[in-house]
């Protein structure tokens, strides 16, 4: 299986930005598709972006428009930028991949965002 290591995480306040990396211990381009969850407490895990092998995205409506899901396939790297965030936001972020679409079947630890307002 694949490694996947979150780091970015913090504390932000609102309107701030963070951009959260994800380092794989082999080339993501073995994958299907990788993507971004969250579970913010009391809440359900939650996918929030996802890339495909080919480069098409996707977002949850949540975060349409402040969030980019971008991948440096050389470097193994896939990448969260967050602009705009908001309280709404806190969560623990988790990267992971999917040998086939829609079955995620690698998990990082997950890092922890917490937007303050």
């Amino acid at each position: 299986q694949v490694q996947l290591v979150e780091s970015g995480g913090g504390l932000v306040q609102a309107g701030g930005s963070l951009r959260l990396s994800c380092a794989a211990s082999r080339s993501i381009l073995g994958f299907n598709a990788m993507g971004w969850h969250r579970q913010a407490l009391g809440k359900q895990r939650e996918l929030v972006a996802t890339m495909t092998r080919g480069g098409n995205t996707n977002y949850a409506n949540s975060v349409k428009g402040r969030f980019t899901i971008s991948r440096d396939n050389a470097k193994n790297m896939v990448y969260l930028q967050m602009n705009s965030l908001k309280p709404e936001d806190t969560a623990v972020y988790y990267c992971s991949a999917a040998g086939v679409v829609t079955i995620w079947t690698d998990w990082g630890q997950g890092t922890q965002v917490t937007v303050s307002s």
